[in-house]
């Protein structure tokens, strides 16, 4: 059971790729087929087995070797291994669904922001929505908790907006409202701060290695999606921890 999950992320891994890049470009993710963006050549079946096909074609295309972006393989397998750590981790449960969705989303968006420094609509309004609903399924917390954690997270980020409005997209604060419904409390305050020192932590990196200096954007969404990962698996142990080595436990 344990290699059908990997191998299913692996597969659902390549769909995602798809969503990354065609969602910004307002592009159908069902027509035209898989192809190269720069040639335009129609991918073969054995061209789109997630990350071996990368691996055999030497990342470059079949049809004109100009090179493919890293980014293909890279989703595929994390997508692949997340699946697989949820199965583990959660069991085979309506739960785990859940999550294996929750997951794919912040892969999603994740990358997106990464490449465009933009989080779309279109995953993080339905995704709120989405994750308000799933809140009733055994296992979770439950509809008033998740509500309660989305409008606050909202909240908080639009106080930010407001104070502060070039440190911050709007994007963010509609992606911390779904981020909310999600994980709940504590867990979307452990993904806050784990994305707040991320972030922190990758500026000074980024400016220490001459990328960029103090002005320069970060894609915060990438750290929300890194930091509710985390608190997806760990948040309760990770909160624990903090306030043991804090002194208020």
């Amino acid at each position: 059971m344990a290699i059908l999950f990997l191998l299913f992320g692996l597969i659902i891994g390549s769909f995602l790729n798809v969503c990354i890049y065609r969602l910004p470009r307002r592009e159908s993710l069902a027509w035209p087929g898989s192809h190269c963006p720069q040639c335009g050549y129609v991918l073969k079946w054995y061209d789109n087995i997630p990350v071996l096909s990368y691996l055999i074609l030497r990342g470059k295309c079949r049809h004109c070797r100009l090179h493919i972006t890293w980014r293909y393989p890279l989703v595929e397998g994390l997508t692949g291994l997340l699946w697989l750590a949820a199965y583990l981790h959660f069991g085979l449960t309506w739960y785990l669904a859940t999550r294996l969705v929750f997951i794919a989303m912040l892969l999603v968006i994740a990358l997106i922001d990464m490449e465009h420094f933009i989080i779309p609509n279109i995953i993080v309004l339905p995704g709120a929505v989405l994750g308000l609903g799933f809140s009733l399924v055994p296992g979770a917390a439950g509809l008033l908790s998740a509500l309660v954690a989305g409008l606050g997270a909202g909240l908080f980020f639009l106080l930010i907006w407001l104070i502060y409005p070039k440190g911050m997209g709007e994007g963010d604060i509609k992606l911390a409202l779904m981020l909310g419904m999600w994980l709940a409390w504590p867990q979307v305050g452990v993904a806050i701060f784990l994305a707040s020192l991320l972030g922190t932590v990758g500026s000074l990196v980024a400016i220490k290695l001459g990328w960029g200096d103090r002005k320069t954007p970060i894609p915060f969404g990438l750290y929300l999606a890194v930091g509710s990962i985390f608190a997806l698996f760990y948040g309760p142990q990770l909160l624990a921890t903090y306030l043991r080595l804090s002194g208020w436990q």
